[in-house]
C-alpha cells in the first residue's frame, strides 16, 4: 500500500502546489488522478518517488518512509516504484532492447549498464514483456524511428522490468490519437491487473478516466476536492475540479468499441536471434 500523509510541497515564492495531502493506494488499485493544469497533478507523482522533495509530509510505501531515506536507500526503493513519462524518457540512438534493459539500472549500476552488461535473466524477461506489449519484432529498431503509442510501450516494459509494486504514470496519452490512447490505457490496467500492481494515473481526459480506471481522485488548487469511483463523477463534482462548464458531453457514457491487436504500427520485420542480441551482455 501507498500512503501519503500531510504532504505539503511549497516552492521559495511561496506558491503551495500540494496542500496537505492525505492519500491511500491499496495495491493492485488504478487510480487515475485528474485535475486542471497547475493542480498539482505531476508534482504530487514526483513527490512520490522525490523526483521533486516534498517540503513537508511523509510518503511510505508499505512500512518504509520514502521522504526520510538517504541517497542510497532511495535509490533502491526507487526499485519498487516504476515510471512512465509522458514524453517516453528513452535514449533515441539506442534500440528498443536496450531502452528497456535500461530499466535495470537500478540493479546492475551504471557502469553494467552503460556496458550492456545484463544478465540473461533480465534480457529474457526484456522479451516477453516486449511480447506482451506488442514489440516483439521491434527489438533491434531504434527509438526514434518508432511512433508515439510504440514508444509509450517500450517506456511501460522499461518500467516493468523494474519488478514494481507501483507504477506512477504521468499522461500516459497526451501526445497520441483517441485509438491508441485507449490501447495504451487498456494495457497499462491490463499489467496492473496481471501482475497485481497499484498504480497512479495522471490523466487529463476524464472520459477516458472513467472508461478504464477503478477509482478518481480530483485536484483543485493542490488539494483533493473528489474521490471515489468514475460513475460518481458528476456535473457538480467535475464543476469543483474544473469549474463551470457544460458536462452532459463528459459525463455521457463511452463505450469503448477498440477490439484491434495492441500493436499500432506494421510488425513485420523479423524477429531478432536471441543468441546474438544476448552479445550485449
Amino acid at each position: 500500500m501507498l500512503r501519503l500523509e500531510k504532504l505539503v510541497k511549497r516552492y521559495p515564492t511561496g506558491d503551495e502546489a500540494l496542500r496537505g495531502i492525505d492519500l491511500e493506494v491499496p495495491a493492485g488499485q488504478v487510480m487515475a488522478l485528474i485535475g486542471p493544469s497547475g493542480a498539482g497533478k505531476s508534482t504530487l507523482i514526483r513527490c512520490i518517488n522525490r523526483l521533486v522533495e516534498p517540503s513537508s509530509g511523509r510518503v511510505l510505501l508499505g512500512q518504509e518512509e520514502l521522504t526520510s531515506l538517504g541517497a542510497g536507500a532511495l535509490r533502491r526503493a526507487r526499485r519498487r516504484m516504476g515510471m512512465i513519462f509522458q514524453e517516453y524518457a528513452l535514449v533515441e540512438r539506442l534500440s528498443v532492447m536496450e531502452n528497456v534493459l535500461s530499466g535495470q539500472l537500478g540493479y546492475v549500476g551504471f557502469w553494467k549498464s552503460w556496458l550492456r552488461r545484463f544478465p540473461q535473466s533480465a534480457i529474457d524477461e526484456a522479451f516477453r514483456l516486449l511480447e506482451r506489449v506488442g514489440l516483439d519484432t521491434m527489438v533491434d529498431k531504434r527509438a526514434d524511428e518508432l511512433s508515439g503509442g510504440q514508444r509509450q510501450r517500450v517506456g511501460i516494459a522499461r518500467a516493468l522490468i523494474q519488478d514494481p509494486e507501483i507504477l506512477l504514470v504521468d499522461e500516459p496519452t497526451a501526445s497520441l490519437d483517441p485509438k491508441t490512447s485507449r490501447q495504451i490505457m487498456r494495457l497499462i490496467c491490463e499489467l496492473c491487473e496481471e501482475r497485481g500492481l497499484a498504480a497512479i494515473i495522471n490523466i487529463h481526459d476524464v472520459a477516458l478516466a472513467q472508461m478504464f480506471v477503478q477509482r478518481v481522485v480530483g485536484l483543485q488548487l493542490g488539494k483533493i476536492v473528489y474521490d471515489g469511483p468514475p460513475d460518481g463523477l458528476s456535473a457538480e463534482a467535475l464543476t469543483e475540479i474544473y469549474g463551470e462548464e457544460d458536462w452532459s458531453a463528459t459525463i455521457r457514457k463511452v463505450e469503448d468499441e477498440e477490439t484491434e491487436p495492441p500493436a499500432d504500427e506494421d510488425t513485420t520485420s523479423p524477429l531478432p536471434d536471441r543468441e546474438r542480441l544476448a552479445g550485449i551482455t
